[in-house]
Parts: structure tokens; sequence; C-alpha cells
């Protein structure tokens, strides 16, 4: 049975259809008498198929009700016993982290760590342009030749067999911890641990590496605690103030906000709001965050500028940022990865810009862009701008010399990690792997080609027995009446927002714009008008489509959007985040 269109709306400004969230009426009844709450809320609550038991832990998770044993990880107790040795031994230990936040917050909680049990480590980022990602094996031998024995990979190394078979014949141990799809066979190594191992239990997949990684201190913890390693000079550490590290990485990684996930969130955002670490204090300061860190801060504007190093600059700088605990440091790594994170939007507004004009030349089921004069560190951006875009799953190549460096952005039920190891299995690639939302891969240049037409048979294959059809989900119809601060605080207990727990949105119907107006280059400003009440609105990117001419032209409107709490001069007033249009009889 077709789904009906809510409101009516088959076809939108941005060219979806909207959909109602669907939900069990009685179970939203049950909640809203059990519990006390108000319909709107209890309605959003069914929504998420949260249950009337499990209600109470969804609007107030605590750590304790969601940590599992770190012990059920497949390799979990070898990685802690090999660590251990090391840090008994006083053996060197170094710690490789990717370039992005997950790998810097990965990384940093690892050093802040092991620096509260008296050891220093050594750190390497591979740089995003010479090495690519991941482990390589120079850079191994490298290490070993330093005297590292013992090297622990956050957020890479489940697929990097080669390199770390350079590592063990250097004579250096690793320990992965990593979340990335895995193959049958494991590379060479002390312990990978990695919920999403083939032959690991079900239950915690969505896990971001960072959350792996708190796991493992927590392991490493009760073992050292038990052997009597603390003591008055050596105070055993309080992990809960790292908290904000793996709220930054689980929400900048785009995982599911659920279960332990969203615990992490939930305690790491109240966290990072006392600004305790000083490299978060001072990334705020100079990203303008004067009010409460939430998880849109962390998301749209700590996140970007973490990222910014790995992207166009120092691949190692976000991680350096957030493990040190020097202010004076702290406010130069961080007035310099604002610059960088400029610079990057716009190497990344061109590399866009001609994207689309690729993409548009061709009729394909996916975005599948390729070319020489494109910086490798934005590719990731521009292909969750073209998948946001041209709803397709995307993918965008940089080329340089005999190598294309590649990242993807997927949509729908298409497992794009997996498809991406499948061409690394066919011997497409030279590297390559990822989850099922995004992937990144190396390609030999010859094979560009094969490795697009491999990817465009198998997904399109795939979109033609599941068609891909745009949609917008809505929760609810409000009136402007209605939306008032009271009623954005009472939504906000569903909180933290993200991958698996959307934001609310809601549709207002037959809005007449009262005004609208660009601002900045790609933004629109609208006032709307409903029944006499008027609301402030804004529509970011809009100008990038269709949304934005027709906020500019359009009278009547059907609105969908975000309903969010805007300070401005000490005053609290609502706004809505414009997330789409679309016609509207005029009356």
């Amino acid at each position: 049975m077709t789904e009906a269109a809510f409101l009516d709306v088959v076809r939108s400004f941005t060219g979806k259809k909207w959909v109602a969230r669907a939900y069990d009426e009685r179970l939203a009844l049950a909640l809203s008498q059990r519990h006390g709450l108000p319909d709107v809320l209890a309605r959003s609550l069914a929504v998420r198929g949260v249950s009337l038991d499990d209600a109470p832990q969804f609007l107030e998770p605590k750590l304790r009700d969601f940590l599992p044993n770190p012990s059920r990880f497949k390799a979990m107790d070898e990685a802690v016993t090999r660590f251990v040795a090391a840090v008994q031994g006083q053996q060197k230990i170094a710690v490789w982290g990717d370039y992005d936040v997950d790998g810097a917050t990965s990384s940093a909680l690892l050093i802040r760590f092991c620096r509260a049990l008296g050891v220093e480590v050594r750190l390497y980022v591979p740089d995003r342009l010479r090495e690519g990602y991941g482990p390589n094996a120079p850079a191994m031998r490298l290490l070993a030749l330093e005297g590292v024995k013992l090297t622990l990979c956050v957020d890479c190394g489940t697929t990097a067999h080669e390199p770390l078979a350079a590592a063990r014949d250097a004579g250096m141990d690793v320990i992965v911890l990593d979340h990335h799809a895995a193959e049958p066979q494991l590379p060479p190594t002390s312990a990978l641990v990695n919920p999403n191992r083939l032959d690991e239990e079900e239950g915690y997949g969505a896990l971001a590496a960072v959350g792996v990684t708190y796991l493992f201190i927590i392991a490493v913890n009760r073992v050292l605690r038990e052997a009597a390693f603390y003591n008055e000079t050596r105070p055993k550490p309080d992990l809960m103030q790292w908290l904000d590290l793996v709220a930054l990485g689980t929400v900048c990684d785009v995982v599911k906000l659920q279960g332990l996930n969203r615990a992490f969130v939930t305690q790491g955002l109240k966290v990072m709001s006392r600004r305790g670490n000083v490299g978060i204090a001072a990334l705020a300061r100079v990203a303008g965050c004067k009010t409460q860190l939430d998880a849109y801060a962390a998301g749209f504007l700590l996140g970007p500028r973490v990222n910014a190093g790995g992207r166009v600059g120092e691949a190692d700088l976000g991680a350096r940022l957030l493990s040190t605990d020097d202010p004076s440091v702290a406010a130069s790594l961080s007035e310099h990865l604002h610059e960088l994170n400029s610079q990057r939007r716009e190497i990344e507004a061109r590399v866009l810009a001609e994207a689309e004009e690729i993409k548009l030349n061709d009729n394909l089921p996916i975005a599948f862009v390729a070319s020489e004069n494109w910086h490798p560190g934005v590719i990731g951006i521009v292909a969750s701008r073209l998948k946001d875009k041209f709803q397709h799953p995307a993918l965008v190549v940089a080329i340089e010399g005999d190598i294309g460096k590649g990242s993807g952005r997927s949509i729908g039920n298409i497992d794009l990690g997996a498809h991406i190891i499948a061409a690394r299995q066919a011997g497409l690639l030279l590297n390559g792997g990822g989850h099922k939302m995004a992937a990144g891969f190396t390609v030999a240049h010859d094979k560009i080609d094969a490795l697009k037409q491999f990817l465009v048979e198998r997904i399109g294959k795939q979109i033609a027995d599941e068609p891909l059809v745009p949609t917008l989900s809505i929760d609810g119809l409000v009136a402007s009446t209605a939306v008032t601060i009271d009623f954005i605080k009472q939504m906000d207990a569903l909180g933290p927002f993200g991958s698996g727990n959307s934001e609310p949105r809601f549709a207002l119907a037959n809005c007449r714009i009262v005004r609208a107006n660009v601002v900045g280059e790609k933004h629109v400003s609208v006032i709307l008008s409903q029944g006499g009440n008027t609301l402030r609105g804004i529509a970011f990117r809009a100008m990038e489509g269709r949304l934005g001419n027709a906020l500019l032209t359009e009278r009547q409107c059907h609105i969908a959007g975000h309903l969010r709490i805007d300070e401005w001069q000490d005053e609290e007033r609502v706004q809505l985040f414009v997330d789409d249009a679309a016609p509207a009889q005029v009356v």
C-alpha cells in the first residue's frame, strides 16, 4: 500500500514526499497516562518505539543502566592484558589515530588515560594526502625503529592486513580498537576489539570508535585497580571526566543515538558544558558557542573545526587540541583550526560546484565523480552534499598521479561499506572499508572506471529492487499558537538528537510568508504568519536549490522544520529551522 502524503505534499520544493511518522496511538495514550507526560511528548516517544517500561530510561538515560561488561567483547581481555603488561613493564606505547573527530577523540581519550597512569605515549596520525587512511607499513616500521613495543590503532586497522603484518615482523605488537565493517579474516594483532567483527555478538554494532575505546579504558582501569596499581601518589582516575570526548566523537561520527550511545552523549554533554577540557573550551570560544554545549554545537560547530586539521592542515591537530592541558597551547591550536575550517569551506565550495556539474551530465543511479583538481580533505563533505541534493549514494574521488582517494556517503538501506569491501575483494581497490552510511577507499587511477561500473551495477540493482523515494518525515502538525518556549523545552526531553533519534520535525500548514531575504550567501531568513501569529525562521543553504527561490517568491506555503529556542540579547524566542516547504492553497 502506498503511504499517504502528509498535507497532500507529494513533491515539495526540495523534491520530497512528506510522510507522517507512524506510531501506535494506544501506546502513546498509555505513555501519557502512566508517566504523566504531555500528549505531544508521549506521541513522540511512541513514534520512536519507546515502550511503557523503557520511557523513564529513555528520558533520563544513565550510564549504569546501559554499560555492558567490557569482557563481553571478543579479544577485549587479551587487549587489556597486553596493555597492562606494557604499562607495568614501562614499554614504549604509541597511539595511531584517524584524522576525523572519532579518531581524534579516541586518541585524546587514550592519551589522557595514559597520562593519568604516568605513561607518556607517542601520537601518530597519518597525513591524509601522503599516507591516506589507516595504518601503513612504512610508518609502522618507523614506530618500531623508535622503540615502540605496543601501538594502539583507534578508529582504523580492522582491514589493514599488510601494515599490521609489517608491524608484527618488525617486532611491535598492535591492539586495534575500531568499529568499521570487518571481513572473515582479521589482520595479525595482539587483539582486535570491534563490535562489528563477524564473530561478535550483536547489540553494540552502532558504537563509535571512541565508545569502544572508553569501554577499553574501563576494563583496563578495573584490572589495574585489582592489581593495586593505584596509590596515594598515583590516584585512580575519574573516568567520568572524559565523557565529553566520548560525546563529541559519538555525535560527530553520526552513529545511532540509541541505548549506550544515547547514555554516552547525554552524560557527556553535561560534562562538556562544564568546559573542563581546555581544548574543547578554547574551540567553543572561537566557534562562538556562548551558551550550553549541546549535540548541535558538538556536531555543527566544534566537530567541523576538529576535522579541519585532518582535511586541509596537520592531521594530528585535533587530537593534540583535545589532549592538551595547557590553555595557551589550546588557544593557539583552536585559532589555527578555526582558520583551517574557513579554508576548508572555500575549497569545499569549489569542489562541490565542479562535482555537481559532472553529476548533472549523467543519469546514473549513484553519484560517482572524480577529478585531478580536488583536495582529498573535502571529498567526504562533498559526497554528503551530493547525497543530500541528488538523493543518491554519492562517491567522490580526488586523483593525484596514479592514485585516487575516495569517500562515499550512503542513503536508505544501501550498505556502502559492504559494497566497498566487495570492490576491494574483487581486486578493484588498493584499500577500502567503512560502515553502512559512509566509506573510504584508495583506487589506482587506471581502475577508477571499472570501480565506477562495478558500483553502478551492484548499487543500481539494489535500487531497482528497492527504489529510493525521497521522503521527509513529519512528527505532526502544529499551529503557531502552540509553538511556545515551554513546548520546545518539553520536546527537548527527547534529546540528544542525531542519527537514530532524529529531532522532531513539525509542519505548519498554510503559512503566509510575510518577509523573506537572503542572509550570508546561501541562507534565507523568513517571517511567517499563521492565524495572526508570527514566527521567525531560517533556512540554511536554501539558495543551493529550489527551496530558496520558493521562499523568496511564494506567498503561501506549508512549512516543515525543527523548532528551537534562539537566545538573542539575553532573551529567549522561538525560531523555526526550515527544512522544506511546499505549495499551499492561497486563502
